[in-house]
């Protein structure tokens, strides 16, 4: 018998990135509360960061694991989140949600031109 082990609606048959996606939705939702203009900025899941060149722009032999870009011709601010880099330094789906967590407000911090402590007081804690 072939087809899936789960239905639809039981997260079982949910994908990791759509599981990465949600885990980056809730942080993002979290942080809307405080900060209402995020709802302004898209928000993004990219598997991997580019390599632009041999080691990447700006990168100093680490994979980053978010990034931005801020608005222009038009287009809303965007906070990327690298899935598999962030995937790879966490262990279970609670510190994987932490550190999404972390990489998100670390993001909004540096477009909103704040500390991360000053997005979410509770930054670093967990």
């Amino acid at each position: 018998m072939r087809g899936p082990i789960a239905p639809p609606q039981v997260p079982l048959a949910a994908s990791r990135a759509e599981t990465f996606a949600d885990l980056v939705q809730d942080s993002v939702e979290r942080l809307e509360r405080r900060w209402p203009q995020l709802a302004d900025i898209d928000f993004l899941v990219q598997d991997v960061p580019r390599l632009d060149g041999a080691a990447g722009p700006g990168w100093d032999e680490t994979v980053p694991l978010g990034g931005t870009v801020t608005a222009r011709d038009g287009r809303p601010a965007r906070v990327v989140i690298y899935r598999r880099p962030v995937e790879i330094r966490s262990k279970g789906r609670d510190e994987r949600a932490a550190l999404v967590h972390e990489v998100v407000v670390e993001q909004v911090a540096d477009l909103l031109g704040l500390t991360p402590e000053a997005v979410d007081p509770r930054y670093g804690e967990d």
